[in-house]
């Protein structure tokens, strides 16, 4: 896709979701990872709905780190595969103490080395802990980035990779967003509301 569409397809979807942006709500960088971490096969609104108690009796790294799994699973239940994410945030909150000070760490390589964090979940905190531009590709952006046809990819490493060789670095963030935001309001998996979409005319799905 050339650079004046692509151009084209963010403004536009910026102009309809000017509100994009992380959902997660958070106070500071560990809450975001934590969150994070929580909000797979969930959504973000579960995860909105839980965190605010699990974050008052575990404020911090040390103190989630002192935590037993089956303490933390007690405030989580609600959210998909607890048993598991209270496992694992609390190993990362271990991995965090002993190896970082409880700090969260800012670089890609350093994230990936906790317990439980991939690179879509780093990328989330790269982005909207750290600022730096990242594009964390969710079931969202996967969907309407290859849909759409700003990807042409079977994997979400290859849409990632992909993602980041079409999109101006400047807006990887921005884009993030808007995609996930356009997915969820507009751009769904089975009915997709292509009579409604702002980028109807750019979209390749309408053979342009």
């Amino acid at each position: 896709m050339d650079q004046t569409r692509v151009t084209a397809i963010l403004d536009l979807l910026k102009k309809q979701y000017p509100e994009a942006k992380c959902a997660l709500e958070h106070q500071n960088v560990f809450q975001l990872l934590v969150s994070t971490m929580l909000s797979a096969q969930t959504t973000d609104k579960r995860v909105n709905m839980v965190a605010p108690t699990l974050y008052q009796a575990y404020p911090d790294a040390e103190a989630l780190s002192r935590a037993k799994p089956e303490e933390v699973a007690e405030y989580i239940r609600s959210i998909g595969i607890y048993r598991n994410k209270s496992k694992n945030i609390v190993n990362m909150a271990k991995a965090l103490t002993e190896r970082f000070g409880g700090e969260v760490p800012d670089t890609q390589d350093d994230l990936e080395s906790l317990p439980g964090v991939g690179r879509k979940t780093a990328n989330v905190v790269l982005a909207d802990g750290f600022g730096k531009q990242r594009i964390a590709v969710d079931t969202h952006v996967f969907r309407v980035s290859n849909r759409i046809g700003l990807a042409k990819a079977d994997t979400v490493e290859k849409t990632e990779k992909q993602l980041m060789e079409t999109l101006p670095e400047n807006r990887w963030t921005e884009a993030h967003h808007l995609l996930i935001f356009h997915g969820r309001n507009c751009c769904s998996a089975r009915n997709p509301n292509c009579d409604g979409c702002p980028i109807a005319a750019l979209c390749e799905k309408n053979g342009l």
